[in-house]
C-alpha cells in the first residue's frame, strides 16, 4: 500500500521508496516513459541512494520535473550521532519527515558492518526491561523509513551495511506489512539486492504473525525475545505473555523452524534475581533441549534510566548450566553500551 508523504502542498504525492519495482514501474508506464525508465531510476534510489531526483543524470530535466510533481522523495535527518569510545558502535537519532524520531545503531563485526534499524515510532509492547517503550506508541514506520535508515548511515558513515537486524524501536511483526514490503524492497535484484540470509527479525512472540511468516519461506533469521521459560516468570516482565503463553510461542518457534529449515536463536537477557538462577536455567533446558539445533543468546541486561533491573552476576555460570544441559549458548557481546546504543536502550524521545 503506498504511504502519503508528510512534506506536500495540498496535493498528495506517492512515496516512491515505498514502491517496488512493477508498482514503479506500472506508475512510470502510465505516465508515458518507456519501460527501461523504471529500471534506471529504481537503480537511482536503491543503489546509488540519491536524496533528489535531479541527482539521475541520465533522465531528462522534463522527466525530473514530472517526478517531483508526482512523487515525493523523503530523507531522515541526523539530529544527534554518538560514537562509542570503547567499540566504533555509532548511535544515530533520525528525524522523520513528520518531526517523529527513531534510533539506529551501526555496529562493526569481524564478518563487517552491522545495522539494528526501527520499524516502528515507540513500542506498544510494554517489556519491563526495554526503554524503547516507555514513552510509547506513535505510529509504524514506513517501508521508505526503513530503507531510509540504512541509506543514510551508509551515506553519512561510509561504511557499507553487510547484514541487519530488526531490532531495533518497535515490535517488528506488529507493522507486518509494511516489513514485508520493507523486506521485498530490501532483496529485489533491481535494487540492493540483499540477501535476507543476512537479515535477523527479533519479536517477542506475535504467535500469528510468525507462522504467517513461516509459510513465506524468506530465509530469514528468527529471533525470539523470549528472557523467562515459564509464564509466571515471563507474564512479570513482558505484557505480550498474557496474549500468547510461553506454550504457544514456542510451537510457533518449532513450526516456523521445521517449514523454513533456519535455526531459532533465542534471546534471553539476564536480569539479577529475576531470571538468573539455576532453577531458571533448567526449566530453560526443559522448555528448549527439544528444539535443537537452537541457539541461545544470553544478554546481561542493559540499565536504563528508568532503573528497576540489574545486570546478573550469573552470566558465565547460567550459560555453564544451559551448555553442560545441552544448549548452545553464548553471552551476546555489548556493543554501544557508554552511548546507550544496546540491546533494550534506544528510545524515539532521546534528545
Amino acid at each position: 500500500m503506498w504511504q502519503p508523504c508528510a512534506e506536500w502542498n495540498n496535493m498528495e504525492k506517492i512515496d516512491i521508496l515505498s514502491l517496488n519495482f512493477s508498482e514503479l514501474e506500472a506508475e512510470i508506464l502510465a505516465m508515458g516513459e518507456k519501460k527501461f525508465r523504471a529500471k534506471q531510476l529504481f537503480e537511482w534510489l536503491h543503489k546509488k541512494k540519491v536524496t533528489e531526483f535531479s541527482q539521475c543524470t541520465n533522465l531528462s530535466a522534463q522527466f525530473i520535473k514530472a517526478l517531483d510533481e508526482k512523487f515525493c522523495l523523503n530523507n531522515l535527518k541526523i539530529k544527534k550521532r554518538l560514537v562509542s569510545s570503547i567499540d566504533n558502535t555509532v548511535k544515530y537519532l533520525y528525524e522523520l519527515s513528520d518531526g517523529e524520531r527513531v534510533e539506529t545503531v551501526l555496529m562493526s563485526y569481524a564478518h563487517g558492518d552491522s545495522l539494528c534499524i526501527s520499524t516502528q515510532v515507540g513500542c506498544k509492547m510494554g517489556c519491563a526491561f526495554c526503554a524503547s517503550t516507555k514513552a510509547g506508541f506513535v505510529r509504524n514506520l514506513t517501508p521508505a523509513e526503513m530503507l531510509l535508515q540504512i541509506y543514510a548511515t551508509e551515506r553519512d558513515s561510509g561504511r557499507a551495511v553487510e547484514s541487519l537486524v530488526l531490532m531495533g524501536i518497535g515490535e517488528p511483526l506488529d507493522n507486518y506489512d509494511n516489513v514485508l514490503k520493507f523486506l521485498q524492497l530490501l532483496s529485489s535484484p533491481e535494487g540492493r539486492n540483499m540477501s535476507l540470509r543476512h537479515v535477523s527479525l527479533s519479536t517477542c512472540g506475535l504467535v500469528d504473525k510468525i507462522n504467517e511468516l513461516a509459510e513465506l519461506k524468506l530465509g530469514l533469521t528468527l529471533s525470539l525475545s523470549l528472557h523467562a521459560p515459564t509464564d509466571e516468570k515471563r507474564s512479570a516482565i513482558m505484557p505480550i505473555n498474557k496474549k500468547y503463553c510461553v506454550a504457544e510461542v514456542i510451537a510457533a518457534c518449532k513450526n516456523y523452524f521445521e517449514k523454513t529449515g533456519r535455526r531459532i536463536s533465542f534471546e534471553f537477557s539476564l536480569i539479577a534475581d529475576v531470571n538468573d538462577n539455576r532453577e531458571t536455567a533448567m526449566e530453560l533446558i526443559k522448555l528448549l533441549k527439544p528444539l535443537s539445533p537452537c541457539h541461545v543468546n544470553l544478554i546481561p541486561v542493559n540499565e536504563i534510566r528508568e532503573g528497576g533491573f540489574k545486570k546478573s552476576p550469573n552470566v558465565k555460570s547460567f550459560q555453564k548450566f544451559l551448555t553442560e544441559g545441552g544448549l548452545n549458548a553464548t553471552v551476546r557481546r555489548t556493543l554501544g553500551a557508554d552511548i546507550s546504543a544496546a540491546c533494550g536502550q534506544l528510545r524515539r524521545d532521546n534528545i
